[in-house]
């Protein structure tokens, strides 16, 4: 969910659990500069999920905000893609890559909202497949076969089989397939570089064993090294792998941990750089070692969103019980950094609250705010550096949100699985610029790159802009 969760994604929703929202005080219209083109700079790549550092910000880039997939208004192309995936694109110079799963019976099931927790047995034989397409056009450069088997695991009805989105640095494409415990890198013609089966990797509710969700947190580029997450019901693990043939480099296991599906983030931090992962216990590690460096918690039972950084801090969140929080953590801590009782602060942990985490989304820091949207479309606005709320409200009437918020020139964009993607002035009050409509299912977090905004819905890919 991930989805990529997500995602971040982007993979399962048992039921909404965010506080209900008081609606948000009266707001000026938008005006003319809302809708108003930032004239693009340098072209930023947008490598993993998210972008940069998992920051979901794309400044300077040329970002539309108005379209309709129905008229093609601002449509640059749209190119269908098989199978069920909500692994979100990504980009580097003139390609896109995006993941997909297609199942040999043809299934395509995909439930949107409230889903419930029960797995769907989508167990017929799957191609899982890595596609690199042209950013100009959308053109299929290449498309290839990574694996072929039956999966290992059953799925979420709003996950999929291909949920982890890939992860470049415009010389690798590496690729995450949890289902089929498949982890591969390819060089940017399409050329595999090596293969690697990590065996079962089996995620689910702790509840019940028996209701598998599927794996989704992304790999990352660290260095010379791929570094995934493999949280799952048994044996949860981070481990790295040398991007040029996949040795591995070191494993940790993760005591007591229990399924995640947050994508790790690498910041740096007084002890140099750290790996953060989030879970029932959010840890920092030697990204180099896999060392443990500290550990956090409280956090929520099933724990889907990403870290990210800013401000010298990295934001950790969770919202499942049995609490929903947002922690707001100095790098460079060791050993048990957890508050005591009653407290909300301490020498590692700046700011923080016991609710009003996000479920599925990851949040957003974007001009000194954090936005924190829950999966029934709540938004919790932050001042990032302290703490204090700014305001609460909902984006749009209502429904499910899985992909995570997105920031462009003074602009959030918010996309939803009925398909379209609300457009927000960002800021301390809540200013609605546009509803952009999609005409399919979104969980797959949008990207941003050179005046292309590359939204994936169940079904397609389209690239957005000025034409």
């Amino acid at each position: 969910m991930v989805v990529s969760i997500v995602r971040g994604l982007l993979i399962a929703t048992l039921l909404f659990q965010a506080p209900q929202a008081t609606a948000p005080a009266p707001a000026a219209a938008p005006t003319q500069a809302d809708f108003a083109l930032t004239p693009k700079g340098t072209p930023q790549n947008w490598p993993m999920f998210r972008g940069p550092q998992a920051s979901g910000v794309a400044d300077a880039q040329g970002a539309i905000v108005e379209w309709d997939a129905k008229s093609g208004k601002n449509v640059r192309w749209k190119t269908p893609i098989p199978g069920v995936a909500n692994s979100s694109p990504v980009i580097w110079g003139n390609r896109i890559y995006l993941a997909t799963a297609i199942s040999s019976s043809g299934d395509t099931m995909f439930q949107a909202g409230n889903a419930g927790i029960n797995a769907y047995a989508d167990i017929s034989e799957h191609t899982w497949r890595l596609y690199a397409l042209d950013a100009a056009t959308g053109a299929i450069v290449w498309d290839k076969e990574v694996h072929k088997s039956v999966p290992r695991t059953k799925r979420h009805p709003k996950g999929s089989q291909a949920a982890a989105s890939p992860v470049t640095d415009g010389r690798h494409v590496v690729v995450l397939f949890g289902t089929a415990g498949i982890l591969a890198t390819y060089d940017t013609n399409g050329t595999q570089l090596w293969k690697k089966d990590l065996g079962l990797i089996d995620n689910g509710y702790v509840a019940d064993p028996t209701q598998q969700w599927g794996h989704s947190a992304s790999p990352i580029l660290y260095e010379n090294s791929v570094i995934i997450q493999a949280d799952q019901q048994k044996g949860s693990y981070i481990a790295a792998f040398d991007v040029a043939d996949g040795k591995e480099l070191w494993k940790t296991i993760r005591e007591d941990e229990i399924s995640s599906w947050g994508t790790p983030l690498v910041v740096k931090g007084k002890a140099g750089d750290e790996l953060i992962t989030n879970g029932t216990k959010i840890r920092g590690y030697d990204p180099k070692t896999g060392k443990i460096r500290w550990t956090l918690a409280p956090n929520s039972q099933v724990v889907i969103p990403t870290p990210i950084a800013g401000n010298d801090m990295v934001y950790v969140s969770g919202g499942y019980q049995p609490v929903r929080p947002i922690y707001a953590i100095r790098p460079g801590g060791s050993g048990d950094i957890s508050l005591p009782t009653g407290k909300t602060s301490n020498d590692n942990i700046a700011w923080s609250v016991d609710r009003d985490g996000p479920y599925i989304s990851t949040p957003l820091l974007y001009r000194g705010i954090l936005y924190v949207l829950n999966n029934n479309g709540v938004l919790n606005t932050f001042d990032a550096i302290t703490g204090e709320r700014l305001y609460r409200g909902r984006v749009g009437p209502g429904g499910a949100f899985s992909a995570s918020p997105i920031a462009a020139d003074g602009r959030i964009y918010f996309a939803n699985e009925d398909g379209q993607v609300y457009v927000v002035r960002a800021g301390k009050e809540y200013v609605q610029i546009s509803v952009n409509e999609m005409a399919e299912p979104i969980t797959a977090t949008p990207a941003v790159s050179d005046g292309l905004t590359v939204v994936r819905t169940v079904r397609a890919v389209y690239g957005i802009g000025t034409k």
